[in-house]
């Protein structure tokens, strides 16, 4: 199964800020990958995401599903990084927590 076709990497302060700010929504076949980063926020943002929290393994710790705009997660400590992708995709792509992911090819904006 593929999570999605393009997972951008924001691994830098300034991709990690800037996030997914300024977008009108997120293709269902995309996602944004923030590494490190262990807690999110949707502030400003103009559509809801569901939101992947992984270990350093790429093992799912988290799971938070339709996070609307303006809305902080917790910090999960497990985690070192996080993915930002459409909301639905997680009912849709039926993750759980302890399902390990891989990566093919990174690419960076």
């Amino acid at each position: 199964m593929c999570l999605a076709e393009n997972l951008i990497l924001a691994n830098t302060s300034l991709k990690r800020l800037r996030g997914l700010l300024g977008r009108a929504s997120l293709p269902a076949n995309e996602g944004l990958w923030l590494r490190p980063c262990n807690s999110i926020h949707t502030i400003w943002m103009r559509f809801a995401i569901d939101v992947i929290f992984l270990d350093r393994q790429l093992r799912i710790v988290r799971l938070v599903e339709n996070i609307r705009p303006f809305r902080l997660t917790r910090p999960n400590w497990q985690a070192a990084s996080v993915i930002e992708m459409a909301a639905h995709s997680i009912s849709r792509l039926e993750l759980r927590v302890g399902d390990e992911l891989r990566v093919e090819k990174e690419n960076s904006p």
